[in-house]
């Protein structure tokens, strides 16, 4: 995405005043005032802060992408107003518009403020958490209601082979696995930071649509590993998935994108964690290799 070329400091220090500069004039256009610390998406692809408007309490966030990687994530956060039954936020007012200059479009959407705060201040879980059961059983059915709700954002990639999970795991396992994955739709981002506690609540729908049957719970089980009591917890609750030959799928390919950011630096701590647990089901699918002296 666009911020991977966002490279050196001085880069860096112009794009951060380049955004924030957006922020400023959504905040102005809705007519809000700002009372939160403005919050930095991850490689500066957004801010966003809690405001207060005419309808009371709100959210804004102001995201920019280059023309060249809009996709359907770009408005997975209006789309979601689709998805009901879920605890999430609702957008009330979105707008766009384009930088010629820079070859970057922005959107700002203005959504209802949750109760609560993040489980976790990164994506990984990194420590207890002592939560009811009825937020387990929450996290369950809003799954589940995803899972059930017809989309076809994304769509066009579900047929492509996984270039990600190549690199991670080789040809040889991206082989075996490319003609059994399923479909379903999924958050698309289901981690501890997304995740609100004490009362449940799910945040960033920007990546919604049809992924790997299963996804989800892999990859929230993923980020839980470095704290064993919740991800047995998670494994119980969803191990109908975890433990079939889809959720398989979806672990491996939850674990290469944890991999492939490994690589640029990124989840020292987990990463040793994230290949124990991944071997057993390597050792599953990889095909041995024939035809060798």
């Amino acid at each position: 995405m666009m911020n991977d070329a966002i490279s050196d400091q001085t880069d860096q220090a112009e794009h951060r005043a380049w955004i924030h500069g957006q922020f400023a004039r959504a905040v102005e256009h809705f007519g809000l005032v700002v009372t939160g610390e403005p919050i930095e998406g991850w490689h500066l692809r957004s801010v966003s802060a809690r405001a207060l408007g005419r309808h009371g309490p709100c959210w804004v966030r102001v995201g920019a992408e280059y023309e060249e990687w809009i996709d359907e994530h770009w408005t997975g956060i209006p789309d979601s107003n689709v998805i009901t039954g879920v605890p999430k936020p609702r957008v009330l007012h979105s707008l766009e518009w384009h930088h010629s200059d820079r070859g970057q479009r922005v959107r700002a959407d203005v959504m209802t403020l949750m109760p609560g705060h993040p489980c976790s201040p990164t994506d990984v879980l990194h420590v207890e958490l002592d939560l009811p059961q009825n937020w387990w059983a929450q996290l369950h059915r809003a799954v589940a209601i995803i899972r059930a709700t017809p989309t076809t954002r994304f769509a066009q990639y579900t047929h492509t082979k996984s270039g990600r999970i190549r690199k991670v795991f080789g040809d040889r396992v991206a082989e075996a696995l490319q003609h059994h994955t399923r479909w379903e739709t999924v958050h698309g981002d289901l981690h501890w930071n997304n995740l609100l506690c004490p009362e449940f609540g799910l945040l960033d729908w920007e990546l919604w649509g049809l992924g790997s049957v299963g996804s989800d719970a892999a990859t929230l089980y993923c980020f839980s590993l470095l704290v064993p009591d919740v991800a047995r917890r998670v494994h119980e609750l969803f191990a109908d998935v975890l433990d079939s030959p889809t959720g398989h799928i979806a672990q491996l390919s939850a674990a290469s994108r944890i991999l492939h950011r490994a690589e640029q630096g990124q989840y020292p701590h987990l990463t040793d964690a994230i290949r124990s647990h991944i071997q057993p089901i390597l050792d599953t699918v990889a095909v041995p290799e024939t035809g060798t002296a």
